[in-house]
């Protein structure tokens, strides 16, 4: 009966978004049907999470969310229905790491935003190190998703106005650590390198923090023989940093 809930309201939810957004999410079916797997998006405001879950869906995906975030109704009916995970910031909230761990190691696909708050402009903020730890401990892939064009939505919305809202699927790595102590500068860099993974897929007006290409290192990111590292897709990247 939950299933049969979740796939009346994401339809829903879908047909509604799809009558004020322009969507370009063609690029959608590179994310596989099931994980694991760990989605990093960046965070512009509160469309991006029911946007990604319903033309995601039916694929199995959780996510993290901030659990203020159940006050208000609305957020806290989906994101019940959804199954998100409430995450307490500030702090090391072990009970949405194991819950998270426990849903990849369930074959589940874990949205998450790095950025841990919406930028409002679109541009990207640094980075947080939690998916750092995520990724080492499952094992999981990691595949970066940026989105970008809608930051406007809530202002057309009162105008009538359709808005664009775009979707770059980049290609999928992993994380490894060589052996090395899991200190703050080495999850500070891993996480630094997700992040200018996940950049190199918005245009240069919405790399924010992480705009200067030319700064990213690939010390700790492993890519499948074949896969193109994210930087080279990039057509504006400048040389890359020795």
């Amino acid at each position: 009966m939950r299933d049969l809930e979740r796939k009346i309201v994401s339809r829903t939810i879908r047909w509604f978004f799809r009558l004020f957004i322009q969507m370009d999410d063609e690029e959608l079916v590179k994310v596989p049907r099931s994980g694991p797997l760990i989605i990093v998006a960046n965070h512009v405001n509160s469309i991006e999470v029911p946007v990604i879950f319903t033309h995601l869906y039916p694929r199995p995906i959780r996510g993290l969310a901030k659990i203020e975030t159940w006050d208000n109704w609305l957020f806290n009916y989906l994101f019940t229905l959804w199954q998100v995970i409430p995450i307490r910031r500030g702090e090391a909230d072990l009970n949405a790491f194991n819950l998270s761990l426990q849903a990849l190691a369930r074959g589940d696909i874990l949205g998450i935003m790095p950025e841990g708050t919406r930028s409002r402009d679109g541009r990207l903020k640094k980075g947080l190190p939690g998916v750092v730890l995520l990724a080492l401990r499952s094992k999981a892939v990691i595949h970066p998703i940026g989105m970008y064009g809608h930051e406007s939505f809530w202002q057309n919305l009162r105008r009538f106005k359709r808005t664009p809202f775009h979707i770059r699927v980049g290609n999928p790595f992993s994380l490894d650590a060589h052996g090395q102590s899991l200190t703050r500068e080495v999850r500070e860099q891993m996480t630094a390198e997700i992040m200018y993974q996940l950049a190199a897929l918005l245009p240069p007006a919405y790399r924010g923090y992480y705009s200067d290409l030319s700064r990213a290192t690939e010390t700790y990111l492993r890519f499948a023989p074949g896969v193109a590292n994210n930087l080279t897709l990039a057509s504006d990247r400048p040389n890359p940093a020795p």
